[in-house]
């Protein structure tokens, strides 16, 4: 496989990250805020978290990796998004619901992503961890979904910040891959590397 399509990728993960600690601090600091707010909060973060991992897939499926389970993901987030838009007056139990079969779907496309590249990723044990706090959460916010607004904003924000903070890792340590390639392609062939 072709290191530096992976490597690629990194700025993906990272936006990824970073709208997540965004969504995640937003939801913390307005917990006390309107449901509203969160949905259209909520609604901007699956949106652009979707667009991110559908470029990761189309980058994947341009290495010949496998990138279904990406895609699914990623257009899980994309739905999610929109129906957030669409319907932003939604009940607290049906963000609840959106939110849980997003972070599941998402959890679990993460897994099979890391699985799907053990001996490429850096750290593939990152990325499943990932996509294992997002099950979790999933499944949380599944078995206790009358838990209140307050504390369904607390659970998210802080899962968003956790999951942002994994992103943003493993998108540092795809771009210390892209650095070693291209430090590597530089010397075989005699040339300074470029960053």
């Amino acid at each position: 496989m072709d290191t530096k399509i992976v490597s690629r990728i990194w700025w993906a993960v990272a936006l990824r990250g970073i709208l997540a600690v965004l969504f995640g601090i937003i939801a913390l600091i307005y917990t006390g805020q309107t449901l509203l707010a969160l949905v259209y909060v909520f609604g901007a973060f699956a949106l652009l978290s979707g667009l991110m991992e559908i470029i990761t897939a189309v980058r994947a499926g341009e290495a010949h990796v496998r990138w279904g389970w990406l895609a699914v993901a990623g257009i899980v987030g994309v739905l999610a998004g929109i129906v957030s838009f669409v319907w932003p007056g939604i009940t607290a139990l049906a963000l609840l619901f959106v939110i849980a079969a997003w972070a599941i779907i998402s959890g679990v496309a993460e897994i099979a992503f890391a699985l799907s590249w053990p001996d490429t990723l850096a750290h593939p044990w990152l990325a499943a961890l990932s996509g294992a706090i997002s099950v979790v959460v999933g499944i949380l916010l599944v078995v206790w979904p009358r838990s209140g607004v307050i504390a369904l904003t607390w659970l998210v924000g802080i899962y968003a910040i956790i999951y942002g903070a994994t992103q943003l890792y493993y998108a540092y340590r795809l771009q210390a891959l892209q650095r070693e390639v291209r430090s590597f392609f530089a010397q075989s062939h005699g040339t300074p590397a470029t960053s």
